[in-house]
């Protein structure tokens, strides 16, 4: 869509999320707990567990954060059971919302996210509202300036990739959530860095909002779910024109 790029989007969320060391500390330490604990501690033996501690060094995580994380996971270090749960909602301009929660206690996590959406002007939606235009996939976005459109097609559809899109001066890359670390692991093997990673709800069509103020009250009600001590990860449909995210 001219004017208009996810890509764009995406590095707004993520230098929102890098100005804010300790909760994206927190997110990876639970992500690695979780990863350790489906698939053991040994990254050369569990994929996603490595993947993440690539990501967790790759965010200058402290190597103690990671090693601790990763024997909670495994049970040697006392640690609190982490559940994972989804909420779906609508918000400003009709735009779709999933909300991801790691967190050992549902009351207060649920409790907080209502709050958030209540003071917005907002409510959760039925689960399995929005499952119809969403997709949990592996989703990679690497600048055009580590690789050109030739080579990285063949390297992506070689480890298993679905689809690649051109997204402004990046590419997006697609897969299979089954797929995800086997291209996590080949593109480390090939020496390029995906400029954001992530096994995300990933929308078939988007809402476009082109009002700055529907477009402010959007974008704001998704940064304070951000905020919450126990959100992992929020997506959504929300299309903006390049011109509202400067």
């Amino acid at each position: 869509m001219a004017g208009h790029s996810k890509w764009a989007n995406t590095k707004r969320h993520k230098a929102l999320i890098d100005a804010k060391k300790g909760k994206i500390f927190s997110s990876l330490s639970k992500d690695i707990t979780m990863a350790a604990r489906a698939g053991g501690g040994d990254g050369e033996f569990n994929p996603r567990l490595r993947t993440l501690i690539n990501k967790a060094k790759a965010s200058n995580m402290p190597s103690d954060n990671i090693e601790r994380a990763v024997m909670k996971g495994t049970g040697e270090l006392p640690g609190v059971v982490y559940e994972e749960y989804v909420y779906e909602a609508y918000g400003p301009g009709g735009v779709g919302i999933i909300i991801e929660v790691t967190t050992e206690n549902k009351n207060r996590s649920v409790a907080a996210v209502r709050a958030a959406l209540t003071k917005a002007g907002h409510e959760m939606a039925k689960p399995g509202a929005l499952a119809f235009n969403f997709a949990k996939m592996g989703q990679f976005f690497i600048s055009k300036e580590k690789i050109d459109e030739d080579t990285l097609m063949t390297l992506a559809l070689d480890l298993g990739a679905e689809d690649i899109k051109t997204e402004g001066d990046a590419f997006e890359v697609r897969c299979a959530i089954n797929d995800y670390d086997k291209l996590s692991h080949g593109f480390e093997k090939a020496k390029i860095s995906p400029d954001s990673s992530e096994l995300a709800w990933v929308p078939s069509s988007l809402v476009t909002v082109s009002d700055p103020d529907t477009a402010k009250s959007c974008l704001k009600l998704i940064d304070a779910l951000e905020e919450l001590e126990d959100v992992q990860n929020v997506h959504s449909n929300l299309d903006l024109p390049d011109s509202l995210l400067t």
